[in-house]
């Protein structure tokens, strides 16, 4: 009997290896796009964070300076203005709704503020607070250690006054709010709150730039106002960048956006 051989063709080596190039070329190219994509929504991320932080930082600005001056007792300006590139702002206002008036002189000006008779249950320990002389129109901040509800005494151990304040004399809860930008860290600068005497905050991460400048009631727009009261409306120009560099960039590793805004001051006057 005879055997016949079938012929088996098979893969040359040549073949494979001309498979294993494009099979290379087709998962490089894959794996390009995958980078690509990755990348794009890396950015888009940082740059959505980036908007969102300049956003409520902006609006927060809004919202504080827009009460700025309201029911402030007399001889207290009501904002102060630093031009300190990035600029800084300390803005005063009655938010609290809380006074209470001393019935007794102080004997020394480290004495504890004497309201018998008047509710001092609104204000808290740790609180910063203005005593206010209305006979001299004149008065100052100082932080509340302890109130003694049952006694209407109210201490405050850790802050001498500057003078003996007269029986009639007034403690206010009054906001006294301050914003800055932190650059102690080059790498990721922070939009800073500090309110009253407790130590200053985060607001918002990355934040490089913050100016101010202000409209006087003449309708000049200065740096610095020679007079508080004389402001009626605040420019903020805040700067955001982004909180990772960016290799694509050539002239900055970083994104930048710079929001704008325009706040009237209504509580001095029109």
């Amino acid at each position: 009997m005879k055997r016949i051989l079938k012929s088996i063709k098979g893969l040359t080596l040549v073949e494979i290896l001309i498979a294993l190039i494009i099979t290379g070329i087709l998962s490089a190219a894959m794996f390009r796009i995958y980078i690509n994509q990755h990348h794009a929504w890396m950015i888009q991320d940082s740059v959505i964070e980036m908007q969102q932080n300049a956003r409520a930082a902006i609006d927060e600005l809004g919202r504080q300076i827009r009460q700025t001056g309201y029911e402030l007792p007399n001889g207290l300006p009501a904002l102060e203005a630093y031009d300190t590139n990035p600029d800084t702002i300390v803005i005063h206002y009655n938010g609290g709704e809380c006074d209470a008036p001393i019935e007794h002189d102080m004997p020394q000006p480290s004495a504890e503020l004497r309201c018998d008779g008047h509710y001092v249950g609104c204000f808290t320990d740790g609180q910063t607070a203005y005593i206010f002389d209305p006979f001299t129109e004149t008065g100052e901040f100082f932080v509340i250690t302890q109130v003694q509800v049952a006694s209407s005494h109210v201490q405050h151990n850790i802050t001498t006054l500057s003078k003996c304040y007269p029986k009639g004399s007034i403690i206010l809860s009054l906001d006294r709010v301050k914003f800055y930008i932190d650059q102690s860290d080059a790498l990721h600068p922070k939009l800073m709150v500090q309110v009253g005497a407790y130590p200053p905050q985060v607001y918002a991460e990355d934040i490089t730039d913050l100016q101010f400048t202000y409209k006087l009631k003449n309708n000049m727009v200065v740096s610095v106002p020679p007079l508080a009261e004389d402001v009626r409306e605040v420019y903020i120009t805040l700067t955001a960048r982004t909180q990772n560099p960016d290799v694509e960039f050539t002239a900055s590793p970083y994104r930048f956006e710079t929001y704008r805004s325009g706040v009237y001051l209504r509580n001095l006057g029109s």
